[in-house]
């Protein structure tokens, strides 16, 4: 746990779903003008999640996997160890964002950090998230409810992307998922979660 620039850092480790959901929830109905704005990074167990637009069509093969409506934005995606959850719980008001340029900061804090990692990546400006050749690397589905945000990023480092296989990532049939240890097998988790923070706290302030 850290503290820098107003905002409030926590590395929650692997917590169920559900349970960070209503966390997100509690702690944005209950802050106000004064409150700390934290990010949240965590990992979760295997779980299927379905945005506002999602449609469990597009789960294409039905397995023990766990499978949960959420009230973020977004369609299909899955969650499970060795992914870099980031959740940003802000004042959009207080830091002068609105969601879209929330989603362009959080989709340019993955793209820098794949660039000090040595691979080059983009944005797309009809599917919000960050891609490698064609292949998806990191998603993003947010919530907006007063002004403040919650949900967030997920970004793929050293998983199993099996279960991408089992949906239609983001709502889309022609999408493939791809990760960090793809390109860098060796790659840390930890290191890369310190990288994120380090980027995500320069970004935030220079914004």
């Amino acid at each position: 746990m850290s503290l820098s620039n107003d905002l409030l850092v926590k590395q929650l480790g692997i917590v169920d779903y559900q349970q960070v959901w209503q966390q997100m929830q509690a702690f944005t109905d209950s802050r106000n003008a004064d409150t700390i704005d934290e990010l949240w990074l965590v990992q979760h167990p295997p779980i299927f999640t379905l945005g506002q637009q999602g449609e469990r069509g597009h789960i294409i093969k039905i397995t023990d996997i766990p499978i949960i409506q959420t009230d973020r934005g977004g369609h299909v995606t899955y969650h499970g160890p060795g992914q870099l959850i980031a959740y940003p719980l802000l004042d959009l008001r207080r830091r002068k964002l609105g969601i879209r340029q929330l989603v362009t900061l959080l989709e340019s804090i993955i793209i820098e950090l794949l660039k000090q990692l040595g691979i080059e990546s983009y944005a797309r400006a009809d599917a919000p998230g960050v891609y490698v050749n064609n292949n998806k690397i990191a998603s993003i589905g947010l919530r907006v409810r007063k002004g403040y945000s919650y949900h967030g990023l997920a970004l793929n480092v050293s998983m199993d992307l099996t279960p991408f296989s089992y949906i239609n990532p983001c709502g889309m049939t022609e999408i493939k998922m791809t990760q960090i240890q793809d390109f860098l097998p060796n790659i840390s988790f930890n290191s890369v979660t310190e990288k994120f923070i380090e980027i995500t706290l320069n970004m935030l302030v220079s914004h």
